[in-house]
């Protein structure tokens, strides 16, 4: 349906259908002669009348002292929504949108301030231009780079030193004076205006943006992967951290809850910290629960530097091999973007999608799974159990079924991540078992564990559509349950809504 010179990872991810064409084969040529140089460029296949117009994205990929001479980094707001990256200001875009193009703003992208600093280009024809990589965008909220673009070097260290200093010191310090730092630190956290607490919307609202602007610019339905396998609307993930032998005692509390309710999860262990037998093992993957690994000592330093994770590493991947875990999540979901793939697991999942008030805060926005190279990453998207109970104080789990009927609202992932080592709260427990209840009927609601997730988006990205004679349909290790969606122009494409109409019907 669309052809490019470039890869665009937007499409990527969604698995829209287009083909790479090489750059001097492409049509039309550029307005200014030194574009290409700076731009990947799309379009549609004609039209009815013969028109085909284009759509063109700066392309963050190539030298950054290039890049420089024509876009600015920083963190901006796009018809409301922040978005981080290179943008190309008002100034140089006119200087390639040639007259004859009668291209006008339609799409103000303005610094954090306020002032107009850039904008969304539309032509005459319905060509866009767009002065920033959406790719790059994404990019930047899952790896969490967001933080420092757009700040000093100085603010962006001292912040890592304190993360490092209280991750050195944690081990030494009392449980109370832990949980008494903790909840004086989140009143300085409250002032942190993004991401949003308890769900920050900034990257799925900028997916629908673009959705819209594709299904605008191509003039006709957008065909698309479904998100979650056999047309379910949402998913459901239940994951636990055991991080002492206590809770590793203790665990039946939360197991019994979810074996009354018909439920599986996974279960990350560490395996220094203390014993694990091979009993209670087995019977948790006898009743068709995962096994996980959880660091390897558990002391704030599993990831605290590359040197030392190096070291760890052969012991965690030898406790992985022995329990059969393909999956990871860092003690207290510390993480380093370009650490996690060198790790050796199938999936992580030590990112939040929003997670202001952890001891490393932060988050991907994302509440869909991605990729990190060839790791898979599942955020957490519920907030932790020991947040909300024990450092914020709220009486119930009202957070939970809010943020959760939010999520499944908008095809999203409900990711939990709850403790056994804390489950001497009643709070949780009874919260816990009034979640799962609420979520037991949800015939939308596919259940599953992380690794079948991992496993299914690994099958999607490697699936792609083809239009036939009956429509689109899924080709590749999807067929057997993919599905088609479509993106239109003003109507949301992530809406919990079934959506299996073929293009060929709509265009009857």
């Amino acid at each position: 349906m669309f052809e490019a010179t470039h890869p665009f990872l937007f499409f990527d991810y969604f698995r829209v259908p287009y083909q790479l064409v090489p750059a001097h084969q492409a049509r039309p040529d550029p307005p200014g002669a030194s574009m290409d140089r700076f731009f990947g460029r799309l379009w549609a296949a004609p039209l009815a009348d013969g028109g085909a117009p284009t759509l063109w994205w700066l392309r963050v990929d190539g030298s950054d002292e290039v890049l420089k001479s024509v876009a600015v980094a920083g963190r901006y707001v796009l018809d409301g929504n922040p978005i981080f990256g290179h943008v190309v200001p008002d100034s140089v875009a006119r200087r390639w949108l040639d007259d004859a193009g009668g291209w006008r703003p339609v799409h103000s992208i303005a610094d954090t301030a306020g002032r107009p600093v850039a904008s969304v280009w539309l032509a005459v024809d319905g060509s866009v231009f767009l002065p920033f990589d959406p790719g790059e965008v994404m990019r930047r909220f899952w790896s969490e780079t967001y933080q420092t673009i757009g700040q000093t070097t100085t603010a962006a260290r001292v912040r890592s030193t304190l993360v490092k200093v209280y991750y050195t010191v944690r081990p030494v310090m009392p449980r109370p004076l832990q949980i008494a730092l903790r909840r004086i630190f989140t009143r300085v956290q409250r002032t942190s205006t993004f991401p949003r607490w308890p769900i920050e919307d900034a990257l799925p609202d900028f997916y629908e943006w673009l959705f819209d602007r594709v299904a605008t610019f191509a003039g006709r339905p957008v065909p698309w992967l479904d998100l979650w396998p056999d047309g379910r609307a949402s998913a459901l993930v239940l994951t636990h951290d055991v991080e002492t032998a206590v809770g590793c005692r203790d665990l039946e509390l939360l197991r019994n809850v979810e074996r009354e309710l018909g439920y599986a999860s996974s279960w990350n262990f560490v395996p220094l910290r203390y014993s694990v037998a091979d009993d209670v093992l087995d019977a948790l993957r006898a009743e068709g629960c995962e096994i996980g690994v959880h660091g390897l000592l558990h002391d704030g330093r599993d990831l605290g530097s590359w040197r030392l994770l190096s070291k760890r590493l052969p012991r965690m991947r030898e406790y992985a091999d022995r329990w059969g875990a393909v999956g990871f999540r860092a003690p207290a979901t510390q993480r380093v973007w370009q650490w996690m793939p060198r790790l050796g697991f199938d999936y992580d999942t030590s990112y939040h999608d929003t997670a202001p008030y952890e001891p490393t805060p932060g988050g991907c926005c994302s509440y869909f799974p991605y990729f990190n190279e060839d790791m898979v990453e599942l955020p957490i998207t519920l907030p932790q159990d020991h947040t909300i109970f024990a450092i914020l104080q709220h009486p119930d789990e009202k957070v939970w079924t809010q943020k959760a009927a939010r999520l499944r609202s908008r095809r999203g992932m409900v990711l939990v991540l709850t403790h056994p080592d804390y489950a001497d709260d009643p709070r949780l427990v009874e919260g816990y078992r009034r979640l799962l209840e609420g979520l037991k009927d949800d015939p939308s609601a596919w259940r599953a564990l992380p690794r079948e997730v991992s496993a299914w988006w690994r099958r999607r990205a490697h699936s792609t559509l083809e239009q036939t004679q009956e429509g689109w349909t899924v080709r590749g290790p999807a067929t057997p349950d993919g599905s088609v969606r479509f993106a239109r122009t003003g109507a949301s494409a992530l809406a919990a809504v079934h959506d299996h109409l073929q293009l060929a019907d709509e265009e009857a």
